[in-house]
């Protein structure tokens, strides 16, 4: 295999500060390229990262010098614990960049998600919590960035935003990040928003739910409105959108303008039947998007990709949720190293089956891993 299916990897991580003190027998890109070609291939701790290294020696040879053969198990847990976090991430960005484009007008949710067996009971360490940009109709991780220890999600989403190409998209955020530096933080960054409201913003929380207790009162009048009905998996679900952004009527907020951008506010109604049992939800959003209520509920309903296209898939194709990595770095860039892997496994679409399927697919033929890590 030439070198070119590796090319944009190597270019783009090549320039990753090695934190070794000593003990520097194997090259910083060849510990790299061999750790992300295992985890596409279906490897999920360092154990089984050496085995695949071990059992394709001869295929690594065409690209990589390999100087002392390959790396031990130890040789990659020790690399990417002392392994700079951001630096990894940072590369991992202009990668993206590189590659892939985005899709202006598309969703891009961000949420957090606990690496659970992350944790150190010995030593008093939580389990680490992460927060990640999914764009929705590129299928791709845009970024993602730790949450420290004694914080939350909402130090964490600006320093994401910081980092992201996200200009003439669509973020999503739940209640978390109702705050009014991550609006003008999106804002800033030449986007829209839609965030749920909840009651950690009191204030908003009352005005918008005054105002659409009042359009209620007059039969929604001025109100952009849409319904949609849904049946599979045994279950029938209605959702109703009503959406206000009559400038007179956004006045009635009394902290409006400290919103950056507001533009309209949202209340969506979800009715759902499960046999015999009715469940009844309704939820508050404020968005920067002046359009109709169908495209918005379809933006919040497109939130959900991050959960369902993200999350689950790293934790049932990729085991992230059983992995045990603790010392110092090593659960962070791990978890970097898994969105790195599917970031190619879904670009490859010409495979029709789950992402578990393609990480084994990718193992046991090197010219279709060739061809995901070509892109």
């Amino acid at each position: 295999m030439s070198q070119t299916a590796t090319g944009t990897i190597i270019e783009h991580f090549g320039e990753l500060d090695d934190s070794r003190r000593y003990n520097k027998r194997h090259l910083l890109i060849d510990i790299v390229v061999i750790a992300i070609c295992a985890v596409i291939c279906g490897a999920d701790d360092w154990p089984a990262v050496e085995e695949f290294g071990k059992a394709k020696q001869e295929w690594f040879k065409q690209f990589l010098k390999l100087p002392h053969g390959i790396p031990s198990e130890d040789t990659f847990r020790r690399v990417f614990a002392v392994l700079d976090a951001e630096q990894f991430q940072s590369c991992f960005i202009t990668w993206i960049k590189a590659v892939f484009e985005v899709t202006q007008g598309q969703v891009v949710p961000i949420d957090g998600k606990k690496l659970r067996r992350s944790h150190d009971k010995s030593i008093g360490k939580d389990a680490i919590h992460m927060v990640s940009a999914w764009a929705l109709e590129n299928h791709l991780v845009l970024g993602q960035v730790k949450v420290d220890d004694k914080s939350n999600e909402i130090t964490a989403i600006p320093q994401l935003l910081d980092l992201l190409e996200i200009s003439g998209c669509i973020v999503t955020i739940d209640a978390m990040g109702c705050q009014k530096k991550i609006v003008q933080k999106v804002k800033d960054k030449n986007a829209d928003y839609t965030i749920a409201v909840k009651a950690n913003q009191k204030g908003l929380f009352e005005d918008v739910t005054r105002l659409f207790d009042h359009a209620q009162e007059t039969q929604f009048a001025n109100c952009g409105y849409c319904k949609t009905e849904e049946k599979g998996h045994g279950r029938f679900e209605i959702r109703e959108c009503w959406t206000i952004s009559n400038p007179e009527d956004l006045k009635q907020i009394r902290s409006l303008s400290d919103w950056t951008g507001l533009q309209t506010i949202v209340m969506v109604r979800r009715e759902r039947h499960i046999g015999c049992k009715v469940e009844i939800e309704i939820k508050y959003y404020i968005s920067s998007l002046l359009t109709s209520a169908r495209h918005i509920l379809d933006v919040i309903r497109g939130h959900w990709g991050i959960e369902n296209q993200l999350h689950w898939v790293l934790d049932i194709a990729f085991r992230e949720d059983d992995c045990r990595l603790r010392k110092g770095n090593g659960a962070q860039n791990f978890a970097l190293l898994r969105h790195i892997a599917l970031n190619l496994l879904k670009q490859k679409r010409t495979c029709k089956r789950g992402i578990k399927t393609k990480r084994l697919k990718a193992g046991w033929d090197m010219d279709y891993l060739a061809k995901v890590l070509a892109g």
